[in-house]
C-alpha cells in the first residue's frame, strides 16, 4: 500500500510539472504574440512630398464623434476623414473614410493599395488625439497612426 501511495504522490508530481510547462509555454506564445516588432508611420495633414509612388494626405475631418475620455457613452463613435491621393507627385482624387470599430477590415484594404510592400501588414488605425472631456481639438493637430508588422 505504501508503494502504491507512492507511484500515486510520483504521477501527481508528474501532472504538475506537465501543468507548469503548459503554463509557461503558454504565457511565453502570448508574450511573443503582443511583441510582434510593430512599427508606425504617420499620415499628416501636410503637403504632398515630392517622392514617387502613392502618397496619402489627410485633408479634413470632417467629424468627430468618439466618447471622449473621461466620459460614459452608449457607443464608442466614429471619426470621418477627406483623404487626399497623390501618385508620382500629382493629386489623382479624394477619399472620404469613416474609421470606427466596426470597419477596421474596410479601412485597411482601403490604405493597402497606397502604401509601400512592408508597410502593408496593417494591425491598427489610429487618430490622434483622442478625444478628452472639456478640451478642444485644433483641427491642425489631427494625424492618423497606422501601426503595422514589418515584412521583409
Amino acid at each position: 500500500m505504501i508503494l502504491h501511495e507512492s507511484e500515486s504522490q510520483k504521477n501527481k508530481k508528474l501532472e504538475m510539472k506537465k501543468i507548469i510547462l503548459l503554463l509557461v509555454l503558454t504565457f511565453s506564445l502570448t508574450t511573443l504574440a503582443q511583441n510582434k516588432n510593430l512599427s508606425y508611420f504617420k499620415i499628416t495633414q501636410k503637403e504632398c512630398l515630392p517622392k514617387k509612388g502613392y502618397q496619402l494626405v489627410l485633408k479634413e475631418v470632417i467629424s468627430d464623434s468618439r466618447c471622449p475620455d473621461g466620459v460614459n457613452c452608449i457607443w464608442v463613435g466614429e471619426i470621418k476623414l477627406l483623404m487626399a491621393i497623390y501618385q508620382d507627385k500629382q493629386f489623382v482624387g479624394e477619399e472620404t473614410i469613416t474609421l470606427s470599430d466596426k470597419n477596421f477590415q474596410d479601412n485597411k484594404k482601403w490604405l493597402s493599395p497606397y502604401l509601400s510592400a512592408n508597410k502593408r501588414n496593417i494591425e491598427s488605425i489610429d487618430v490622434v488625439p483622442y478625444p478628452k472631456e472639456g478640451l478642444k481639438i485644433s483641427p491642425k493637430d489631427y494625424y492618423l497612426k497606422i501601426g503595422y508588422i514589418k515584412t521583409p
